[in-house]
């Protein structure tokens, strides 16, 4: 099977000095798939973000449009991974596989 296209598109973008990141919504326009996997996002957002890491890209929230072809989520880039091992919460980090899950 041909390996189909989509369109990632950021807005209300946020440059955050504190947090040491970038925020943004990102709209994937995906016409012809049921949804795109993160791994090819983050790989896609740390290219146009100029990221050197993929690991300092986390993405969460993503709700696929009645319909399909249309995906709103939000992302955060961050500068450095330090700060994003810092900053955010540890079940996303968890995900990441950047830590270990609590167990007992």
């Amino acid at each position: 099977m041909a390996e189909k296209s989509c369109t990632i598109r950021t807005r209300k973008f946020l440059t955050n000095r504190l947090l040491q990141r970038k925020q943004m919504i990102v709209d994937v326009l995906h016409p012809g798939r049921a949804n795109v996997p993160k791994a090819e996002l983050k790989e896609k957002l740390s290219k146009v973000y100029k990221v050197t890491d993929p690991n300092q890209v986390f993405l969460f929230g993503f709700r696929t449009a009645f319909g399909g072809g249309k995906s709103t989520g939000f992302a955060l880039v961050y500068d450095k991974l330090e700060s994003a091992k810092k900053f955010e919460p540890k079940y996303r980090l968890v995900r990441a596989g950047m830590a270990e899950a609590k167990t007992g």
